[in-house]
């Protein structure tokens, strides 16, 4: 995850992102919306280097397609799944996609209340 941290607008255009150990002592990653398994594979495969070790860090343990990736992190097994993904061409055609900021907007009128409404009893 602190790999993908400086992707700032890639990690919140992603819902109901979750993680977890899984029996084979590695990590599942799966999230909804948001770009394709594929696209955060070539992301890791970017991020995770190490200028003193020769070699690749992260290899592909199998096909990557736009649901489902499984790498090899040095060592470690991290199974990538994204439920209706979007690709990822999309992103940077959008202006400022935050999800944050659209939650926070009170510009916009809508006919129920905004969570900071709700938040501060208004």
């Amino acid at each position: 995850m602190a790999a993908l941290a400086g992707e700032s607008e890639l990690m919140e255009s992603c819902r109901d992102l979750t993680w977890w150990r899984g029996a084979d002592h590695g990590w599942h990653i799966e999230w909804r919306d948001g770009p394709g398994a594929a696209d955060i594979a070539a992301v890791l495969a970017r991020h995770v280097h190490d200028p003193g070790c020769p070699g690749a860090l992260v290899t592909r343990s199998g096909p990557a397609t736009a649901g489902n990736a499984t790498l090899d992190v040095m060592g470690v097994p991290f199974v990538l799944r994204a439920v209706d993904p979007v690709r990822r061409e999309r992103f940077p055609g959008r202006a400022g996609l935050r999800r944050l900021g659209e939650a926070l907007d009170t510009t916009r009128r809508t006919t129920s209340r905004h969570p900071w409404e709700i938040l501060l009893g208004g």
